[in-house]
């Protein structure tokens, strides 16, 4: 699903150069609940975005499901984005003038499908992560943690190929974050989606199935759990 191979990033931080990944190369198949963890500075973030296509690399190969992202324009890469990736970041990033359900339809609005099949995907999912009853509220009228099942329910709908989570629990107590953590777990394991998480949260690296560690740009450890 996810092939790394050798990949380099330096930003520039003024007039210093971060080297944020050194020649990092990852498999990940079809269906893993991986997280990438390590400290600030880790490069995690970087790597994520990079398995996301919002950002390339200044060296090597990055393959999302057998497709080659270096070779793809803007608007090829926009694309691939929107049909094949699901996101879900820590500050939600939920329209606040929309409604629950339509943040999560808004997902589909680019896809050719009918008005009838939108809305009865969007109910679908909102069923699914426990949300019926609140399609008609706000963002401001939820609570963090509903506003989070609305993140994943915009991710989930697309009925994507991998889902990206940044730092999904970092906004949310423990107790809400651990019921994030069990309904992206229970989509995994229902859909067979990809969950590929960064992290720093014990938490969610409790829940990974697998756990890539970094350190200053280079991993550090790999393990199955």
């Amino acid at each position: 699903m996810v092939a790394t191979n050798n990949v380099k990033r330096t930003y520039m931080s003024g007039e210093v150069a971060v080297h944020a990944l050194k020649g990092v190369s990852v498999s990940i198949e079809a269906g893993e609940f991986v997280s990438i963890a390590g400290p600030s500075g880790s490069g995690k973030t970087t790597l994520l975005n990079l398995i996301g296509a919002l950002d390339k690399p200044d060296d090597g190969e990055i393959a999302i499901d057998g497709t080659e992202l270096s070779s793809m324009s803007k608007d090829e890469l926009a694309l691939f984005r929107r049909e094949k990736l699901g996101f879900v970041f820590q500050t939600f990033n939920l329209i606040p003038v929309l409604t629950a359900s339509e943040n999560v339809s808004f997902a589909l609005s680019l896809l050719d499908l009918s008005d009838r099949e939108v809305k009865d995907r969007t109910q679908a999912i909102l069923d699914e992560v426990g949300l019926a009853g609140m399609e008609d509220r706000l963002p401001l009228k939820l609570s963090g943690g509903q506003q989070q099942r609305v993140a994943v329910a915009r991710a989930l709908v697309k009925q994507p190929r991998i889902v990206l989570a940044d730092e999904p629990t970092a906004n949310l107590d423990s107790e809400t974050g651990e019921s994030i953590l069990a309904l992206m777990d229970e989509m995994n394991r229902k859909y067979k989606t990809t969950f590929v998480f960064s992290t720093h949260d014990k938490m969610v690296m409790d829940h990974a199935k697998r756990l890539i560690m970094l350190h200053d740009g280079n991993i550090v450890s790999d393990d199955r759990r």
